[in-house]
């Protein structure tokens, strides 16, 4: 069992950076696949990035060459480095998790990206 917890979120100006931080709680951290969310006011819940065990990288099209996903296995952490911000990254930004033979899907509790001037 996994429990994650996201912090970081905040108020930003747009153009500006914010790095967000997940924690996994237990042992065997790098074995499991970890994911970035977001879901914005009256949306779906969209993935924004993956890193997998073994630390290849997808993004959405919306954010490439803007946020970068990345693993601390010593730390049991993954993060989001999230520069040139606009309005529209406006979410709760949710992390999540996935052991690499495994199907069930762990989620954090969230935390609030806003985007505005």
């Amino acid at each position: 069992q996994v429990q994650l917890v996201e912090s970081g979120g905040g108020l930003v100006q747009p153009g500006g950076s914010l790095r967000l931080s997940c924690v996994a709680s237990g042992r065997s951290f790098s074995i499991y696949d970890m994911g970035w969310y977001r879901q914005a006011p009256g949306k779906q819940r969209e993935l924004v990035a993956a890193i997998s065990s073994g630390d290849s990288t997808k993004y959405a099209d919306s954010v490439k060459g803007r946020f970068t996903i990345s693993r601390d296995n010593a730390k049991n952490t993954v993060y989001l480095e999230m520069k040139s911000l606009k309005p529209e990254d406006t979410a709760v930004y949710y992390c999540n998790a996935k052991a690499l033979y495994g199907t069930v899907v762990y989620w954090g509790q969230g935390t609030q990206v806003t985007v505005s001037s």
